[in-house]
């Protein structure tokens, strides 16, 4: 790919956007893309947590190499990190540029590049520190007896009497549920267990 350096035939697109119901006008992005020498401007009403904004969409699908996106501020582009660095990925395979004129993010030169690099490479930091907390999380949760998340209400001792106790006929189901504080069809599932011969403490759970 062709770097989109800035010169006399860089084809400069602006985008601006306000979000639905917001008071203000793309009049002020519009004044800042047009001297900027912005030949066109895509221009959308829409949430900036939205992907699947029609004129954004149009406008990444109609790139060529060279042409360099120009926005007045980053957050006009997308308020998520996350959308934010996958357009900024369509629009490098376009093997165009962007800039940002508020911040003065410019990846048609080496130092803007590498800025987004950094961010991309913070975003995805985050990302694994989330999925490792995740699987701690999880793990915590299987090392304490928990499944899906919830604690077990009883012990194994307790799902063994249960079950005996309405097996044998000693107690009924409902008044083993009240004795314990669980529902009846907690009682059924130890029960039902109990007499499969499959391990009653899975079912332990309110």
């Amino acid at each position: 790919m062709k770097d989109a350096s800035l010169n006399s035939s860089s084809y400069l697109i602006g985008y601006a956007r306000v979000s639905k119901g917001d008071e203000q006008s793309n009049a002020t992005q519009r004044r800042a893309l047009d001297g900027a020498g912005c030949r066109r401007v895509f221009e959308e009403t829409a949430s900036g947590g939205r992907w699947d904004r029609p004129n954004l969409q149009e406008m990444i699908g109609q790139l060529r190499e060279g042409d360099v996106v120009v926005v007045w501020k980053l957050d006009r582009l997308s308020r998520s990190l996350k959308d934010l660095l996958h357009i900024m990925e369509r629009i490098q395979l376009a093997g165009a540029g962007f800039r940002s004129l508020t911040e003065a993010i410019d990846t048609t030169t080496a130092a803007g590049r590498m800025m987004m690099q950094m961010v991309g490479s913070f975003a995805e930091f985050e990302r694994a520190m989330i999925r490792e907390r995740t699987s701690a999380g999880l793990a915590q949760a299987r090392a304490e007896g928990r499944i899906g998340g919830r604690r077990r209400k009883l012990g194994d001792k307790q799902c063994r009497e249960i079950a005996e106790s309405v097996v044998s006929g000693r107690k009924s189901g409902a008044e083993m549920a009240r004795l314990y504080g669980v529902s009846e069809p907690t009682v059924s599932r130890i029960v039902a267990a109990y007499r499969q011969g499959v391990e009653v403490g899975a079912t332990c759970t309110r």
